[in-house]
């Protein structure tokens, strides 16, 4: 095995298919010529607004291309015995009254939070025999200042500060989530109803304001400017600096310098866990168990869900209308509404008739920002990684810092930046940034007794690899060796405790989930791609140029994230429109 370990290798291009896969969703019920709504795509987001639309009694079905419901919130068995969160692999964005709604706790879903949630292992040389230092934070204040105090007694006591700060701006942006944007195109040229309604959706930003007070602008600064630039302002010490930057570059094509950075950071914050804000944790049995509960809540209510059933077109009537969809089988399905989870370029540059749509509306849905450095890599092992910095217990048991977040070549907000910088170049970082899961340390359902499920969220990969090389088997595997090498500079022997890997870059992304350019989150999460923008301006309402077509997935608002907003805030939207005689 080229990375040094035994037995099973395989990334993930060098077959057709992994020799097992996760069993695919048994279709509940006979497919139906016609459904009130239809739904394009069975991940989390079109699962939440069939969930919601059925139970509102809107005949809904959805229509997934994959054998298996999820989308990129999927578990699957590509190593024979080893269950592994193939693409999205913690949870905290689900909003918390999609648990409530759908009873998700009754449809089986069992969460593992995690306490302490990040650990950052550092490299020291010329260190000894004395053993390198880490940075281990939790839930504990005082055990998280005794940890920062390491590198620094002044960051110490300013990390509560920062912490309530965000907080505070996490708090504020909370309401936004739960609703479509204020409908600018209805103030322009709206009914005196749809300006009325228009008007009100104003309350959640008007709240927003007054949370944040008069510290508004420098809130504003945090929404805008370079997180780096932020953090410089709370703190000194490199390695706390770097490990909060990671939050605001994860899954992003950007640096610590990139401006507008310090949003993504908030969005991985403002999450909750059972009442605990902030808190992440695993699912029991993978992501795939929460797209279950989902799906099993939708069904039971009498939602028909189908997989392998590719949606080729959507069907539009002589009047301009939605009037179902063609699947790639050739059947026809008639419905009311169309409901698309897939991405916005898939949905209207693909699937859509174009002679339908606005060519300016078509413009700006293919000049959105795909760009993403991610390469995912599920890997699975016959022990523990063992850390320098934190030796494992003698006989091989979880320790506290296995079930974090393990954040690896993060001593500095520099060494982010160089990584960054040859991704632009097109090159594969030579330092890759990487975030270490073991959800197993938590979750023994996952793996063989005594083995582990790792899971490696590296970046920066380039979808385009420069001098016109393209990312073959080859170029996989020099890649995933290069980020074993730096695992193993952390945590010696982890190379020879590999059994198997599954590498996934920016295209097998794309290919296998269909997220555009391999981007998680369906588009960047900018500034001029969030609220107002998400899609496209005038169009961030779920609402598209075409009548009874809808955008459930992360590339509405509010984005990306297993967070369920944007599902849940479509089936509002689609439900009034239904109830309305003349659809807006």
């Amino acid at each position: 095995m080229a990375a040094g370990g035994r037995g099973l290798s395989r990334a993930v291009g060098a077959s057709p298919r992994p020799a097992w896969r996760q069993a695919r969703w048994e279709a509940r019920g006979d497919l139906k010529p016609e459904y009130d709504a239809v739904v394009i795509g069975a991940g989390h987001n079109g699962l939440v607004a069939a969930a919601y639309l059925q139970r509102l009694g809107v005949s809904t079905a959805v229509f997934e291309r994959r054998h298996v419901i999820g989308g990129a919130a999927v578990t699957e068995e590509i190593v024979p015995g080893f269950k592994f969160s193939r693409a999205s692999y913690l949870l905290s964005l689900l909003r918390p009254q999609i648990y409530t709604d759908l009873e998700l706790k009754k449809h089986g879903l069992r969460l593992h939070l995690r306490n302490p949630h990040s650990f950052s292992p550092m490299l020291e040389e010329g260190t000894g025999s004395k053993t390198p230092r880490s940075l281990l934070l939790g839930t504990d204040m005082a055990e998280n200042q005794k940890q920062i105090a390491q590198f620094s007694q002044k960051d110490a006591q300013a990390f509560p500060r920062y912490e309530e700060f965000m907080n505070r701006l996490a708090l504020a942006i909370d309401p936004l989530l739960d609703a479509a944007p204020v409908d600018l195109a209805a103030f322009q040229r709206g009914s005196l109803r749809q300006r009325a309604r228009a008007l009100s959706s104003l309350k959640p930003l008007l709240q927003a304001g007054r949370i944040l007070g008069a510290q508004l602008p420098r809130y504003y600064e945090v929404l805008t400017a370079p997180i780096a630039k932020v953090l410089d302002q709370w703190f000194e010490s490199e390695p706390l600096k770097a490990t909060l930057a990671t939050d605001a570059v994860i899954g992003a094509m950007a640096s610590p310098r990139s401006q507008g950075s310090g949003y993504v950071l908030l969005h991985h914050v403002m999450g909750s866990l059972e009442g605990t804000r902030g808190a992440w944790g695993f699912v029991q049995g993978g992501m795939g168990a929460l797209s279950d509960a989902i799906a099993s809540s939708a069904t039971t209510h009498g939602a028909s869900i189908f997989t392998e059933k590719a949606v080729a077109k959507v069907q539009v009537s002589s009047k301009g209308r939605v009037r179902g969809v063609v699947l790639r089988d050739g059947t026809e399905v008639r419905s009311k509404v169309v409901l698309s989870n897939a991405s916005p370029q898939v949905t209207f540059l693909k699937l859509v008739p174009q002679n339908w749509l606005p060519e300016e509306f078509m413009k700006r849905v293919s000049q959105l920002d795909t760009q993403s450095p991610v390469t995912k890599i599920n890997v699975a092992v016959d022990r523990l990684p063992n850390f320098l910095a934190a030796p494992n217990a003698p006989g091989g048991q979880p320790l506290p810092h296995h079930q974090c977040s393990i954040h690896l070549n993060c001593e500095d907000t520099l060494l982010l930046q160089q990584a960054f910088e040859d991704a632009v170049d097109g090159l594969p970082s030579r330092r890759p940034m990487i975030e270490l899961c073991i959800p197993s340390a938590l979750d023994p359902t996952l793996a063989p007794p005594g083995c582990h499920v790792v899971s490696l969220f590296t970046q920066y990969t380039p979808y385009a690899l420069a001098g016109g090389k393209v990312w073959d088997e080859q170029e996989r595997n020099a890649y995933a060796d290069k980020v074993f090498d730096w695992i193993e500079a952390y945590a010696p022997g982890f190379k020879a405790s590999v059994v198997g890997r599954d590498i996934l870059t920016p295209p097998d992304l794309e290919r296998i989930f269909g997220l555009p350019g391999g981007n998680i989150f369906h588009g960047a999460m900018s500034l001029d791609q969030l609220y107002f923008a998400r899609p496209v301006p005038l169009h961030s309402g779920y609402r598209c140029p075409l009548r009874g077509l809808y955008l459930c997935g992360s590339g509405a608002h509010p984005g990306g994230g297993v967070m369920g907003a944007a599902g849940r805030n479509a089936a509002s939207v689609v439900f009034r429109d239904l109830k309305s005689t003349c659809p807006e």
